[in-house]
């Protein structure tokens, strides 16, 4: 592991980093009311070595079918606030209990073509975990290493030949495809980080 990588360094990266928004098309190309929702983007010390944590989605949701993910989802009512959202939503769907989980920091907001403003919370999680998918949302759990993500030759950025938009993909790891605005945020944390370009 990359020893400036501590979790005090995390933290005051997290902290002390402006953070950019980001939005997948211009502003007067929105219709329709914004939604908030936030998502954890767990990190755990795996041997030594930080991983991030992802999910991939079933092939029974709504909306995007079998892509990777972060846990989170839509902000509910109840919750007290954007990081309430994250904590529980990632309970809900991969059992993590809010107790596990060492809150460092928020991320800039995104706000998708479906009309979703997210906040990305870091945290980190305990390793090894006994994980309990509780949702049918979610078909696998697993992290890829910090350092791996960090490559510059383990993703670009794509231009969508329809909208002329700009998307990140990653190479395939492990058979799993990091790629649109989970990718983006992956890579806009290891930008906080120092670890990758500005987005």
């Amino acid at each position: 592991m990359n020893p400036r990588i501590s979790e005090e360094f995390i933290t005051d990266r997290i902290k002390n980093t402006v953070h950019p928004s980001f939005m997948e098309k211009p502003f007067d190309e929105f219709k329709g009311p914004v939604r908030r929702a936030a998502v954890l983007i767990p990190l755990a010390l795996v041997v030594d070595e930080w991983h991030v944590l992802f999910t991939r989605r079933t092939d029974i949701v709504d909306h995007h079918k079998g892509q990777v993910s972060f846990p989170g989802g839509r902000t509910d009512p109840d919750d007290e606030s954007s990081e309430a959202t994250a904590l529980r939503e990632s309970f809900e769907e991969i059992g993590v209990r809010p107790e596990d989980i060492r809150v460092l920091g928020a991320l800039g907001e995104y706000l998708t073509v479906s009309n979703y403003l997210v906040t990305p919370f870091v945290g980190i999680i305990p390793w090894p975990y006994t994980f309990t998918v509780h949702t049918p949302e979610v078909e696998r759990i697993f992290t890829i290493p910090l350092d791996w993500l960090a490559d510059p030759l383990h993703h670009q950025e794509m231009v969508r030949k329809e909208t002329g938009r700009g998307f990140i993909t990653y190479l395939p790891y492990d058979g799993e495809l990091l790629w649109g605005v989970t990718a983006r945020i992956t890579v806009s944390f290891l930008a906080a980080l120092g670890m990758a370009a500005p987005q």
